[in-house]
């Protein structure tokens, strides 16, 4: 779809849109992870607790999978056009962080897709949160040095 544009403000401008799209997503995945931690009461057989964890799960992948498959790919390739080799450097330790926030979040689909076990969900929670932050404050970074750095450029 972007490869076909004619010039870099609408190249990269459709990164953007790429970009808020994913971070919209990011919103409603928040929303949905929040209204589960606040439950106090999580106990096994709580129908609208399981249907709030599969809806989180939904969420969670569909918001992995984007970045892996096609955000990030975007970011490298905008890196790439503006010969940003600094950018492109600290894009791949930026990566390797999310990477390693990814494995939490596919075990976590894994598991609750498989169980109606909740008896360990406040603790996977908590382990989920702290890799989402991980996640979160790497991609900002990561837009941050490969598609903002070159909004200037494309006046």
């Amino acid at each position: 779809m972007l490869e076909n544009c004619k010039s870099a403000r609408e190249r990269w401008g459709g990164v953007s849109e790429i970009i808020d799209r994913w971070l919209h997503a990011r919103q409603a995945l928040l929303v949905s992870f929040c209204g589960l931690t606040e439950n106090r009461e999580i106990r096994d057989g709580d129908a609208h607790t399981e249907e709030a964890v599969r809806e989180l799960c939904q969420l969670l992948m569909d918001y992995v999978s984007a970045g892996h498959f096609e955000v990030y790919e975007q970011l490298m390739l905008e890196g790439k056009a503006f010969n940003d080799d600094d950018g492109l450097e600290k894009s791949k330790e930026l990566y390797r962080r999310i990477d390693g926030t990814t494995d939490v979040a596919v075990d976590f689909n894994d598991k609750y897709l498989e169980t109606d076990d909740l008896s360990s969900l406040a603790r996977d929670l908590s382990e989920l949160g702290e890799a989402l932050e991980t996640r979160f404050t790497s991609e900002d970074q990561m837009i941050a040095v490969l598609h903002t750095a070159h909004k200037n450029q494309l006046a």
